[in-house]
């Protein structure tokens, strides 16, 4: 079967660098939502209740996040990383082994959601030269959610 021709007004090169960066969009995604529902399940200590909500709430938007980064890479004609594999390579968020004390579960998702803000806001400046207002508005919307989350996680930390 023959590959149809994209041809939304992005050229190929820019469709190419922004599903690469979404990639990693999404690796950091995945790391972080894996990260948040493992802390979830193994959270213990006085502030358990509190903790475990939050993380389940926090996880289960990550995961409905998750699906739309990756069919934003479609859209734009790429596939999605989807393996274990390919999200060790791409992720800048690290995985965390053994079950950590409850603040330092949250001192690490601290340091989570801001790698992913970082990498999201990487692809700001090649979005706006692509004209690719779309995955802007994307990536805008994942960076408010992850500078807010994590000011809400560094403040039980205070």
């Amino acid at each position: 079967m023959k590959k149809q021709n994209i041809n939304i007004g992005i050229s190929e090169e820019h469709r190419t660098v922004i599903a690469h960066g979404l990639s990693k969009v999404l690796a950091d995604s995945y790391t972080l939502y894996l990260m948040t529902h493992n802390f979830h399940w193994n959270v213990t200590g006085p502030m358990f209740n509190t903790l475990h909500q939050m993380f389940m709430a926090q996880y289960t938007e990550q995961w409905s996040a998750l699906d739309l980064i990756a069919e934003r890479i479609r859209a734009l004609g790429f596939p999605a990383p989807g393996t274990y594999k390919e999200y060790i390579k791409l992720s800048s968020v690290q995985e965390v082994e053994g079950t950590p004390e409850a603040l330092d579960m949250v001192r690490l998702l601290v340091d989570a959601q801001e790698a992913t803000a970082r990498t999201a806001r990487s692809l700001l400046p090649i979005l706006e030269k692509a004209g690719d207002e779309p995955t802007s508005d994307l990536i805008t919307q994942r960076l408010d959610i992850h500078e807010k989350t994590a000011w809400m996680l560094r403040s039980i930390l205070e």
